[in-house]
C-alpha cells in the first residue's frame, strides 16, 4: 500500500474530527418523550464521563432493552448525544453514550513521572504524574467498553439480557470484537468499521513495521522510553495518539468466528479507503451460517456519508434491527 493511499485510508477511515467539532457546535432539543442524565463510569480505575437517555416514562421496575453506542478514532460522545442516542431512546431503548478515557470529559489515566514516594498510612501518595490524552489505544477502549456493560447492567429498569452494542468506524471494530468475548451482548451493529488495526501497523507511515512495535514494547517494559506514547507517530489531519504497539495483534475479524449473536453490518459501497470485502465483508462471510446476520452496503457512498446523507436511513435500519432482535425475540 503506497503512502498517499494509507493517508486518505486513515483519514477517512478513523478520523471523525470534523464530525466532532460540528456536533460540539449543536445542542438540539430532546425529542418528546425521551429523559436525559448524566452519569460516571469507572473504568480500570478512571472515571469515564457518560450520558444516559432514556424514555421520560421509564420506571425502575420495567425491563427494558439496552443499547451501548461506541464512538470511533477521534470521536467523542457529543456526536452520538446529537445524531444517535436520542433517536434509539425514543423508540423505547435505553442508551448510554460515554467518553473513553482520556478523550472528551472523561478523566485522563495518570503516568508517574519520578519517584513513587511513601504511602500514608491510608495509602495514599501525592506525586508528579502525566496525563495521557487522546490516546488511541484499542485495548483500552474496549475494557471501557466492557465497563460500559457493566455500569448498563446494574442500571435500574434495565433488562440485563437484553443490552445491545452500536459502533462506528474504529467503534464498529471494538463491537464486533467485545460481542465475541462477552456474552452479556445479545445483539451487534456495526457500521463502516475497521475490523483489522495490522493495517496501520504495516504502513509507510509507521516505519519499521512490526519489527519495530516489538521492539518498542521491550523497551517500554525495561523503562527505556516512555512507558505510553504521546504525541508521536501521528497521523494528518487527525487527533490523538496512536498506540502502534497495542495494534498490532488488534485484529478484530479474527474473532468474528466466535461471535454468537445477532449481527447487522452497514457498509459503504464507494468506501475509498479500504477494501470493505477483507473488513465488514469478511465477517460477515465468517458469520453468516452461524448467527442472524445481515450485509448492507449502502450504493454509491463514501465512508463519510453514513453521518450525513445515509443518517436517517442507517439509523433507522440499526432501530429496526434492534427491535427484531431485542424486542421481538424471546431472550434466553
Amino acid at each position: 500500500m503506497n503512502r498517499r493511499l494509507f493517508a486518505i485510508l486513515i483519514t477517512c477511515v478513523l478520523g471523525l474530527s470534523a464530525i466532532t467539532a460540528s456536533a460540539q457546535q449543536q445542542t438540539p432539543a430532546l425529542p418528546q418523550g425521551v429523559a436525559t442524565r448524566s452519569v460516571n463510569i469507572w473504568s480500570d480505575g478512571t472515571r469515564l464521563s457518560g450520558d444516559l437517555f432514556y424514555p421520560k416514562s421509564m420506571k425502575a421496575e420495567d425491563n427494558l432493552p439496552a443499547i451501548i453506542l461506541c464512538h470511533g478514532w477521534g470521536g467523542v460522545r457529543s456526536h452520538l448525544n446529537r445524531a444517535y442516542a436520542p433517536q434509539f431512546a425514543s423508540r423505547g431503548y435505553v442508551v448510554l453514550t460515554f467518553d473513553y478515557r482520556g478523550w472528551g470529559d472523561s478523566d485522563s489515566r495518570l503516568v508517574v513521572r519520578g519517584q513513587m514516594p511513601k504511602a500514608d498510612e491510608h495509602g495514599e501518595v501525592a506525586v508528579k504524574a502525566q496525563a495521557i490524552r487522546e490516546l488511541v489505544d484499542p485495548l483500552d477502549q474496549t475494557e471501557d467498553i466492557v465497563n460500559a456493560i457493566n455500569f448498563i447492567e446494574g442500571e435500574a429498569g434495565v433488562d440485563t439480557a437484553r443490552i445491545a452494542l452500536w459502533g462506528t468506524s474504529y467503534g464498529g471494530g471494538h463491537v464486533v470484537y467485545v460481542a465475541a468475548n462477552d456474552p452479556r451482548v445479545r445483539c451487534v451493529v456495526s457500521q463502516v468499521a475497521s475490523m483489522d488495526s495490522s493495517l496501520i501497523v504495516s504502513s509507510p507511515l509507521y516505519q519499521g513495521g512490526t519489527t519495530r512495535a516489538h521492539r518498542e514494547t521491550v523497551q517500554r517494559t525495561r523503562g527505556e522510553i516512555d512507558p505510553v506514547p504521546q504525541g508521536v507517530d501521528k497521523v494528518p489531519n487527525l487527533r490523538g495518539t496512536p498506540f502502534v504497539s497495542r495494534m498490532m495483534n488488534y485484529r478484530p475479524v479474527e474473532h468474528a468466528n466466535k461471535l454468537k449473536v445477532p449481527i447487522l453490518i452497514l457498509d459503504a459501497e464507494k468506501e475509498e479507503l479500504l477494501d470493505i470485502k477483507l473488513n465488514g465483508g469478511l465477517v460477515y462471510e465468517r458469520v453468516k451460517d452461524r448467527v442472524p446476520a445481515r450485509y448492507h452496503i449502502f450504493p454509491g457512498i463514501k465512508h463519510y456519508d453514513i453521518y450525513s446523507t445515509k443518517l436517517r436511513e442507517a439509523t433507522e435500519m440499526a432501530i429496526e434491527w434492534f427491535d427484531k432482535h431485542l424486542k421481538g425475540a424471546k431472550m434466553k
